[in-house]
């Protein structure tokens, strides 16, 4: 990111990873009519780099995030994933959605389909995968989220967080070179919020590249390699967890903290 003198617009973080970026963002800008919903965010996330944001409501993280899978089409900027540039153009489009797993913090689960089915049904649609192999891909995926004994049954049976974990799963089964998490634990009853932090945070030490909306400030600190906060459009601070959660530099991200962490 670009480095700025003003005093509530500060780039803390050293470079966590010297490899490429993975995601590049440069002058994105959004707007709703007349609302200003993302103003000129530049951003780099290093491969294999876990980036935390962290906000308001109505910051523009999660729009800022949907735009990056073109969830949200946005007026002027750029956005490259692993060096495949976004255009509003279909094919550029599904080349860089091919990139990438999303969670919401919805399940968006089809609740017609079982567990074996939901992660089933894209890769053999989209990718042309053989039934067997979507399904071999599907248990690995499965066992690993730690919910492989209800592969038969249906969303309505399993719980908030079991929903969320077979959501990963899905994501996962397209074996993706990104994870986009929209708040993915924003839902859930507070007791089954861990699991699901738990399956993220294993994500995240096996070397997946990962993007999180969320206001798990634990999770942030103890996972995160880089933990940016937003307010008003705007990228205000950027650092290590270690910098941003024990000396933040703007009062605003000041303010934030005492809110979330104080309570």
């Amino acid at each position: 990111m670009t480095r700025t003198n003003t005093a509530e617009q500060l780039d803390l973080a050293p470079a966590v990873n010297p490899g490429p970026s993975m995601i590049s963002i440069t002058g994105l800008n959004k707007w709703y009519g007349n609302f200003h919903a993302l103003r000129d965010v530049d951003l780099n996330v290093a491969t294999g780099e876990i980036l935390v944001v962290c906000g308001p409501s109505g910051s523009g993280k999660s729009t800022m995030i949907r735009c990056i899978n073109h969830l949200e089409n946005f007026q002027k900027g750029h956005i490259q994933v692993n060096g495949i540039t976004l255009t509003s153009e279909a094919e550029s489009v599904s080349a860089v959605r091919s990139e990438i797993g999303m969670v919401f913090q919805s399940f968006n689960l089809f609740p017609h389909l079982s567990v074996m089915d939901n992660l089933t049904l894209a890769p053999q649609l989209v990718q042309g995968v053989s039934s067997a192999e979507a399904k071999k891909r599907a248990q690995v995926y499965l066992e690993r989220v730690r919910i492989a004994e209800h592969a038969d049954k249906y969303p309505s049976q399993l719980s908030g967080g079991q929903q969320q974990r077979v959501a990963i799963a899905r994501a996962l089964c397209m074996n993706p070179k990104v994870m986009l998490f929209d708040e993915p634990t924003s839902a859930l009853d507070p007791e089954m919020v861990h699991e699901v932090l738990d399956v993220m945070s294993e994500l995240a030490t096996d070397g997946m590249t990962m993007i999180c909306v969320t206001h798990e400030m634990g999770f942030a600190s103890k996972v995160a390699d880089r933990v940016l906060f937003m307010d008003q459009g705007q990228v205000i601070e950027q650092a290590t967890p270690a910098e941003f959660f024990n000396n933040p530099q703007t009062e605003r991200a000041q303010k934030f903290l005492s809110q979330i962490i104080g309570h």
